[in-house]
């Protein structure tokens, strides 16, 4: 159940400024860390209060990236990361004493801990400590953690508009920064240029494509003439940033949704133009070519590299290798940031050690058993999320998980910051479908 709603955040701030007119009369010497404390428990107790609103705004700000515009004026991203995820773990502890808790047989974490157990039974790759291994298994869990909370209909409806805004979000705050002088809106790659806002252009591409996922969603459940601009700027958004299998996956999804998902809330007179748009798209971009040859797709299909994986295939090779070495469980959580040392001659040519292909980081993590435990939570976890949907609204969550899927062979999906939207997302849409229901079989 619920709380009935209480005066949180005024008891909290009572109870605090209290305790510091006793610290002052009892050890005014200590009185200054009473005013360190203060706003600390100010935003705790307001986050008490209003849990669904302080999530929207965790997830708001943990879209623009701090670990990165807030890293190149302080340094310390690893820990401005652990911060973050604190910060969601504290928001669900919030949740669960607000709303109540739900026991998750599905959830997929439980695919991560066996990684982990297994990892330390079966051995782990050199150089990876238990303390790496450890912060690894709860930053792959978190981003699914919301399911075990129940969620009120507020909550699902902030997080929801949070994700559809998250983009634009990043855009107009990186232009705020591109326009201090801190960080600059486009970077230069290969000849082109791409959006970056705030973050780095290929996690720009993931909150767009996530804000894709949720548009649809909430396009077939009833239409919005809003919906379909918001697409169309995340599509902008996705060219803009250079990332080309995002934009894909966008485009093909909102084509074989507008065309094939059936339902009444969603009429033709407004699937039509969407159709059309789609089908003129290559056309307009060939006419367009030859004035748009800063943008970094068109310059790579002149110059015939469109389907070039930005030499993943070098870093593929140390992750195969590692695989074969250990292919039924692998090498425990957390073992994918160690098979390249950050220095080395691959990481400075490639500037990451991750293996922008989630199926292979999870095979050499957790081995085939481990890869298929969580191919497994995560289809029986869709399959009961989704079983009180209406069928369209089933059709395009699955249709999401499959794009999710197909995305993740070539991206890091599941350890990059757009998976704390993604999967709050689907938490948000599944309570929601859950309330759905039961009001239903109330009526």
């Amino acid at each position: 159940m619920e709380w009935p709603w209480a005066p949180v955040w005024p008891l909290g701030l009572g109870g605090m400024l209290l305790a510091s007119l006793a610290l002052a009369w009892f050890a005014p010497e200590s009185f200054w860390l009473s005013l360190t404390l203060l706003p600390a428990v100010l935003v705790l107790t307001l986050a008490a209060a209003y849990p669904a609103e302080a999530t929207a705004v965790w997830l708001a700000v943990l879209s623009t990236c701090p670990e990165m515009w807030l890293g190149d004026l302080i340094g310390r991203s690893p820990e401005i990361i652990g911060i973050d995820k604190g910060v969601g773990l504290a928001l669900l502890a919030l949740c669960l004493v607000r709303y109540g808790a739900r026991f998750d047989a599905f959830n997929p974490g439980w695919a991560f801990l066996f990684m982990f157990g297994a990892g330390f039974m079966h051995g782990v790759w050199p150089g990876l400590t238990a303390a790496d291994s450890v912060r690894s298994v709860i930053g792959s869990a978190a981003p699914f953690a919301f399911s075990w909370s129940r969620l009120s209909a507020g909550w699902s409806r902030r997080v929801i508009g949070t994700v559809i805004a998250a983009p634009f979000l990043i855009i107009g705050f990186g232009a705020l920064l591109a326009a201090t002088g801190l960080r600059p809106l486009y970077t230069l790659e290969d000849g082109a240029l791409r959006l970056g806002a705030s973050t780095h252009p290929a996690f720009l591409a993931g909150f767009a494509l996530v804000s894709v996922y949720a548009l649809l969603l909430e396009q077939v459940r009833g239409e919005r003439s809003w919906h379909l601009f918001a697409l169309g700027g995340d599509i902008l958004i996705l060219l803009a940033t250079g990332a080309r299998a995002p934009l894909l996956i966008a485009l093909l999804l909102i084509v074989l949704v507008a065309a094939a998902v059936p339902t009444p809330r969603w009429p033709w007179r407004s699937r039509v133009p969407v159709l059309l748009a789609a089908a003129a798209a290559p056309a307009a971009a060939v006419l367009a070519a030859p004035f748009l040859g800063f943008v970094r797709l068109l310059t790579l299909a002149a110059q015939g590299d469109v389907a070039d994986l930005s030499n993943r295939t070098v870093i593929w090779s140390v992750y195969e290798a590692a695989f074969i070495r250990s292919p039924w469980f692998g090498w425990g959580t957390g073992s994918g940031k160690v098979l390249v040392p950050v220095g080395t001659v691959l990481w400075r040519l490639l500037g990451t050690n991750a293996a922008h292909d989630e199926y292979l980081r999870i095979a050499v993590e957790g081995g085939a058993v481990g890869l298929g435990l969580l191919m497994l939570f995560v289809m029986l976890w869709l399959r009961r999320g989704t079983r009180r949907m209406r069928g369209a609204e089933r059709a395009v969550v699955t249709l999401v998980f499959l794009a999710f899927a197909i995305h993740s062979t070539t991206d890091n999906t599941l350890i990059a910051t757009t998976a704390s939207l993604m999967f709050a997302w689907v938490s948000a849409v599944f309570a929601r479908a859950g309330d759905e229901a039961v009001l239903l079989g109330a009526a």
